[in-house]
């Protein structure tokens, strides 16, 4: 992970929402889901039904860190894909950096091989948006770049009157 805090404004909300989409559509897919290697999501698309969003951000997200923990056991960094094939729905999983993970719900209206296609297609354009979101949101924890906290005039003193 990065290590800093993650500060997700609304126009790079609307950004990854309008990538995941786009992917919904290229794809054929159900549903896209950007999630943070937290198990947040960031942005869905499709028609997602009675899917429990946190819970499947949250199952996503292990998943991904099981499955990064086997790469390590053989040798590899890391699996930058994994595939679930069910009997009539599949998911496809696919990792952003160290930051997010796409996942891709998709049934018999498309194919693995269309699905990994538009994944790989539209990976550099959510890369530089997470890219962005990361640095914007380092240098907030940094207290660079104009992006101060609020509670930064806060002083000590502040905080003590409070409980006296």
């Amino acid at each position: 992970m990065t290590g800093v805090d993650i500060i997700l404004h609304e126009e790079e909300q609307r950004r990854i929402a309008r990538l995941a989409e786009r992917l919904v559509h290229d794809a054929n897919a159900r549903f896209v889901a950007l999630i943070d290697r937290n198990g947040q999501p960031l942005a869905w698309a499709g028609e997602l039904g009675d899917v429990d969003r946190t819970s499947l951000a949250s199952l996503a997200a292990g998943n991904v860190a099981a499955t990064e923990g086997l790469a390590r056991m053989i040798g590899e960094r890391c699996f930058s894909s994994m595939y679930h094939e069910g009997d009539r729905g599949h998911l496809y999983l696919s990792s952003l950096s160290e930051l997010g993970i796409v996942v891709v719900a998709f049934d018999e209206r498309s194919s693995l091989g269309l699905v990994r296609l538009r994944v790989r297609q539209i990976t550099p354009a959510m890369q530089e948006v997470l890219d962005e979101i990361v640095n914007r949101s380092r240098a907030a924890s940094a207290g660079l770049g104009g992006y101060e906290s609020p509670l930064a005039e806060i002083t000590d003193d502040d905080i003590e009157s409070l409980f006296r």
